[in-house]
């Protein structure tokens, strides 16, 4: 199995090649039909962070009220799995484990995921992420293991949209 790595491009050695990767992995988090359901926006910091900014709605709320765990486990796995993806050039993540802590209730407004590679480079990666609320306290905290699967990147319609927008962008 191949273990491709886009090495981040360095100041001043030019060169687009993660810059590319990064656009399509926003395109292909926009192509998929889930996040359809929820306003949300994939940023791709640098290699190994990632931001998702939600706007959390009470579409989303349990009878109490808040935000439903589901959606905690949403943001959480979405930041840590494209922190993780992105030094992954060639191959699709899957996320095979995924731990969270819940240390507030979210009662709306915009939330951000920032999600950041931990360690791995090659066959099993480790990502962690947090959640902060519109008021930038910490509302929930995840890790998870991600393991490259047989899925080519090149392969999925939303990645090459993202890619051939960084191109023409």
């Amino acid at each position: 199995m191949s273990s491709t790595v886009t090495q981040p491009d360095q100041p001043g050695q030019g060169g687009d090649g993660a810059q590319y990767h990064w656009r399509a992995l926003e395109g292909l988090y926009a192509s998929a039909p889930v996040n359809q359901l929820f306003e949300s926006r994939l940023d791709v910091v640098s290699e190994g962070h990632a931001r998702i900014i939600f706007e959390v709605t009470p579409s989303v709320f349990h009878a109490a009220g808040a935000a439903h765990g589901t959606i905690y486990f949403k943001m959480l796995d979405d930041a840590a799995f494209y922190a993780a993806n992105t030094l992954v050039t060639d191959r699709f993540l899957l996320t095979t484990s995924f731990n969270l802590h819940f240390t507030r209730p979210i009662h709306g407004g915009t939330v951000i995921a920032e999600g950041r590679w931990v360690s791995g480079r090659r066959r099993v990666l480790v990502a962690e992420s947090r959640l902060l609320d519109a008021e930038g306290e910490e509302v929930g905290r995840g890790t998870g293991t991600f393991q490259r699967s047989r899925i080519a990147l090149s392969g999925l319609e939303g990645y090459n949209s993202g890619y051939c927008a960084a191109l023409s962008g």
